[in-house]
C-alpha cells in the first residue's frame, strides 16, 4: 500500500531531495504548506537546513507548529530531519539567540560539546538498554554532520503514556566519542 506523505514547505530545507527520497521509497509525495493537506496525509516530513530561528519563523508563517502539534496529539506520524527535528523541542539557542520551538518535547537545542564542531564523520552510537528506536543497531555506523543537539531530554509522562524511548540515558542514543573509520 502506497503511503501519502506531505513534505511541509515552509521555505527551509532541502525540499527536492526529501521529495525524491520519499518517492524512491514508494510514497506518494506532495510538497505543500497547505494546512488541511498536511493534517490529512498519512505522514508529514518536516525538513530543515539552516538556523533554528529562521526555521521557526518559516514554520510560524505557515502555521507549522499547529499542524505538527495536532498531528502528534492525534498519534499521526511526523518525521523531522536535521533542524526540522530540532524545532520539535522547547527551544533552541544559536550564537546567543534563544528561540522558542514547537515545544512538543522538553529540552534545549544548543551547541554540542565536541573537540571539533561541526562534528562530521562515521560514528557508532551508544544505545541505551531496551531502546526500541535503535534495537539491532548497536554495532552499526552512522554518518553525522551536526553542531547542535539536546543534552538533556527527559519526558515526564506521569505513567499516563510510554515515552518513545526506553528509560536510561536522556537521549535515544549517544554519538560515540571513539574514532571511527569510513565505511565504504
Amino acid at each position: 500500500m502506497t503511503k501519502d506523505v506531505v513534505v511541509l514547505d515552509y521555505g527551509s530545507g532541502n525540499l527536492r531531495s526529501a521529495v525524491r527520497a520519499l518517492e524512491r521509497a514508494g510514497a506518494e509525495v506532495t510538497l505543500t504548506a497547505d494546512k488541511q493537506r498536511a493534517l490529512e496525509a498519512d505522514g508529514l516530513l518536516v525538513p530543515g537546513v539552516g538556523a533554528y530561528a529562521a526555521c521557526m519563523a518559516g514554520l510560524r508563517a505557515v502555521k507549522g507548529p499547529e499542524i505538527i502539534g495536532r498531528r502528534l496529539a492525534g498519534g499521526r506520524p511526523v518525521l523531522g530531519i536535521c533542524v526540522g527535528m530540532q524545532v520539535l523541542f522547547a527551544r533552541g539557542v544559536e550564537h546567543g539567540v534563544e528561540t522558542e520551538g514547537c515545544d512538543e518535547w522538553p529540552g534545549v537545542v544548543e551547541r554540542i560539546q565536541a573537540p571539533v564542531v561541526p562534528h562530521m564523520g562515521w560514528n557508532t552510537v551508544e544505545v541505551p538498554d531496551g531502546s526500541r528506536l535503535f534495537a539491532g543497531a548497536e554495532k552499526d555506523r552512522f554518518y553525522f554532520v551536526h553542531s547542535y543537539g539536546v543534552r538533556d531530554w527527559t519526558l515526564v509522562t506521569n505513567d499516563r503514556t510510554r515515552a518513545p524511548w526506553s528509560p536510561g540515558p536522556s537521549t535515544a542514543a549517544t554519538v560515540s566519542s571513539r574514532p571511527s573509520r569510513t565505511v565504504r
